[in-house]
C-alpha cells in the first residue's frame, strides 16, 4: 500500500474519532439537513457544528450543496454510510 493512500486513510478514521462528529453523522443519516437544524438537534451552536462539518467536508465524510442562502449537508457517499453502520454493528455484538 502507498504511504500517501495509507495517510489519507489515517485521516479519515481520525476525522470520525470525535463524539461530536459521530452525532452529526448519526443525525445525517436521516437525510439532508442545515447547520442551524444539525444544531438544534444535537443542542449545540451553529459555531460549534459549522466547525465539525468542515473537518468531516474536509474527509469526504459529508458533502454540501447550496440552495439560496442556505448550505445543506449529507454523507459523502454510501460508502460513508455502510462504514459506519459496520463500526455500529461492531460495537454492538
Amino acid at each position: 500500500m502507498k504511504q500517501e493512500l495509507i495517510d489519507k486513510v489515517s485521516e479519515f478514521f481520525k476525522a470520525l474519532s470525535d463524539p461530536t462528529r459521530i452525532k452529526i453523522i448519526d443525525v445525517l443519516f436521516r437525510g439532508e439537513m442545515c447547520v442551524s437544524c444539525i444544531a438544534e438537534e444535537l443542542q449545540m451552536t451553529q459555531s460549534a457544528i459549522s466547525h465539525q462539518l468542515k473537518v468531516l467536508k474536509n474527509r469526504r465524510i459529508i458533502k454540501s450543496r447550496r440552495e439560496g442562502k442556505n448550505i445543506f449537508y449529507s454523507l459523502d457517499d454510501c460508502h460513508v454510510y455502510n462504514i459506519i453502520k459496520e463500526a455500529l454493528e461492531h460495537q454492538l455484538h
